[in-house]
Order: C-alpha cells, then structure tokens, then sequence
C-alpha cells in the first residue's frame, strides 16, 4: 500500500471513528433533553422517538452508520484483509455525505436566517454536533480523504435517495394533519409550506436540485482531489 494512501485510510479512519461517537453523543443528548448549552426559544429540537421526525437527526444518524461501516471497511484495508473497498461504500458515503452537508446549507442558509436568535440558536446543545461539526468533517473527509476514481457520474443520482424519501414523509404528514385548509406549524416544523400546500410544487423541486447540485460539487471535489 502506498504510504500517502495509507496516510488517508489512517485520518479518515479516526475522522469516521469521530463521526460515529459524535452522533451517539448528540443523539443520547437530545432523546434524554438534556442541555448543556442555555438559551431562549430552543429549535427544532424534540426528546425521545419524537426526534427522528426531523431530517437533521436522520441525516446524521444516516451519516453516522455510514460513518462506521466505513471505519470497519478502512480497518479490513489496513490489516489487508481486503484490496479495496467496494464501489457500494462509496456511493452511501456519497448519499450520507449529501444529506447532512443539506442540513448545513438549510440551517446556515434558511433557518438560520428567518429564526429569531439568528444562527446561534440553531448551533445550541444536540445540533452543535447535529448542524455543524457533523456536517463539517463529514464533508472534509470524502473531499480530501475518502478520495476515489470508482464514483461515476450515474452514481450521483443516488444522493437524491435520502431528500427524497424524507420529501415524502414530510410533505406526507403535513397533508394528514392539515385543517380546513390550514397547515400547521406543529407538522410544517421546516415552514416550507405555511403559504399553503400548493407550495410544495416549488418547495420540492427546488430542495431536489439545490440536493443535485451539493451531490455534484461533491462528487466533483472528490475526483479532483483524486486526480
């Protein structure tokens, strides 16, 4: 194995091992409600099973399981016991990688912004971890670390899969518990929708594309760093 290779397997190892304890660590903090940071008007934060119901947790609990399948894939490669690791591992990293660098954007482009107490509040206690630092070295791993030539670009397509499928379930519940027409901020927790549901034909496909594009400058970054 070339030393610089071996280099990268060995950083982004403790990288993933890093990720995979930092999204235990955030999501015992938010099940349990409990809060080292103090502030007013805590968002987008629940206890319990109630958590799941936001794309931040499951994109980083996604991105945490990745996190670890890799880390176990890297420890195979560096023991030898495998030659490589396999094109599917690399396109979960992609899709992982994807959903929580789109909770980054949301959060510091969107959320933040229209939130009252601005950015801060949304970086207190779980979403620390959850909205930031996650997201973050998830990002810088599979750009500088993590690089392949394997990843084509039809495999780009598959970073749509986590938007998607939460797309559905949100705009799903959202319908269920509407009344009289009116959409509640209790189910409608992003505010995508509250100018009514007819919304979401601009809401949905704009999220797909601005997705599209983040798994494109991913997969783009990844192979240049390759090169």
């Amino acid at each position: 194995m070339l030393k610089d290779k071996k280099i990268n397997i060995i950083i982004s190892l403790a990288i993933n091992i890093c990720i995979f304890i930092f999204t235990i660590l955030a999501s015992i903090i938010m099940f349990t409600g409990f809060k080292f940071m103090h502030g007013t008007d805590i968002v987008l934060e629940s206890t319990k099973l109630g958590m799941f119901r936001f794309f931040t947790v499951d994109s980083n609990t996604l991105m945490g399981i990745v996190a670890l399948v890799f880390a176990i894939k890297e420890i195979q490669l560096l023991k030898e016991e495998i030659k490589d690791i396999p094109l599917k591992y690399y396109i979960l990293k992609l899709m992982a990688t994807s959903a929580v660098s789109l909770t980054f954007f949301v959060v510091f482009a969107y959320l933040g912004p229209i939130s009252e107490g601005g950015i801060p509040i949304m970086l207190m206690n779980s979403n620390l971890f959850f909205h930031l630092i996650i997201p973050v070295l998830s990002i810088l791993n599979f750009v500088l670390f993590e690089k392949t030539d394997k990843i084509k670009f039809k495999h780009v397509f598959s970073g749509l899969i986590p938007t998607l499928l939460y797309g559905v379930f949100y705009i799903g519940n959202v319908l269920i518990h509407m009344e009289n027409g009116i959409v509640s901020t209790r189910y409608d927790w992003y505010w995508f929708l509250q100018n009514g549901v007819w919304t979401s034909i601009i809401v949905v496909p704009m999220i797909l594309i601005i997705t599209y594009i983040i798994d494109l400058i991913l997969w783009k970054l990844n192979k240049s760093y390759y090169k």
